[in-house]
């Protein structure tokens, strides 16, 4: 993977721990996801008139895109609704890599070679490793959360290969990001407004600043992501995009101040080596 891919790629993953941190607000956490991926529509809804349509044999894409996009977001809101953000976020980012890794290697034969499937393997590992809470604070295991992060995991995988094999058709990424995000932004618009009718307006008007910065921060997160998948394999960019838990629990300790504990070092070594074997696989 090329210098400048990697580091983006990185970036995007701090700007997705960022938007997912919105998600412990006092809100359900469908209608923050609602709130949020509107609002990625309209930060994105300027660039219509300047970088047109996606090349026609992208819609396809765009359209699965879109559906499994739903079921990503339904299927998240009920984790974080049943379960801890904590138990619940490391798994469905965890397993992640590894399903889209071998869904590249099955539907679009992606090969990583050695190093590649050990850096996505170790990457993953340190993932779930952050999951573990240990001590009188440990919480049990839940399965309908689990479950649930579990179907996350499958869907952003699904869309993943989907956005990543969208984006290759033709020459137009960024209208194929441009109209994926508007498109994303008014299902989810219409959705909000139909299951959360009044409160979905009320908390817009309260905390609309907000809810911009979280729309922003999405949408940068993930176009960012989709055009680095037109540079390097789906399953190597999918895999570090993950390494956002990594910036998560950095912001729970530097800005929350939350507990440095021996798991947390641990985890955060095997992050950090498979990111090195993914960049020099």
């Amino acid at each position: 993977m090329e210098l400048n891919v990697f580091l983006a790629v990185l970036a995007a993953a701090a700007c997705h721990a960022g938007w997912n941190a919105l998600l412990k607000l006092r809100l359900e956490p469908l209608l923050a996801l609602s709130l949020i991926a509107a609002a990625s529509g309209l930060v994105m809804l300027p660039l219509v008139p300047i970088y047109g349509m996606p090349s026609p044999g992208a819609w396809p894409y765009i359209l699965a895109s879109l559906a499994i996009h739903l079921v990503y977001y339904i299927s998240l809101g009920e984790a974080y609704r049943t379960g801890e953000l904590s138990q619940v976020y490391p798994i469905a980012r965890g397993a992640a890599p590894l399903i889209t890794a071998l869904g590249a290697w099955v539907w679009l034969g992606e090969s990583l070679g050695l190093n590649g499937w050990l850096g996505v393997v170790v990457l993953a590992t340190g993932i779930m490793i952050l999951s573990i809470r240990g001590g009188k604070g440990q919480t049990r295991f839940d399965f309908r959360a689990v479950g649930f992060a579990l179907i996350t995991a499958c869907s952003i995988s699904a869309y993943t290969l989907a956005d990543g094999t969208g984006a290759r058709v033709g020459d137009a990424i960024v209208a194929y990001i441009v109209w994926l995000f508007v498109l994303d932004g008014l299902m989810m618009l219409c959705f909000g407004l139909l299951f959360f009718r009044h409160r979905f307006a009320l908390e817009l008007r309260q905390s609309w600043r907000l809810i911009l910065g979280g729309g922003a921060l999405s949408a940068a997160a993930y176009a960012i992501a989709i055009w680095a998948m037109t540079k390097a394999p789906i399953a190597l960019v999918a895999a570090l995009r993950e390494t956002s838990v990594l910036f998560a629990a950095a912001i729970g300790v530097v800005v929350l101040r939350e507990p440095i504990r021996p798991i947390r070092i641990c985890a955060a070594l095997f992050v950090l080596g498979g990111m090195l074997l993914l960049r020099f696989r």
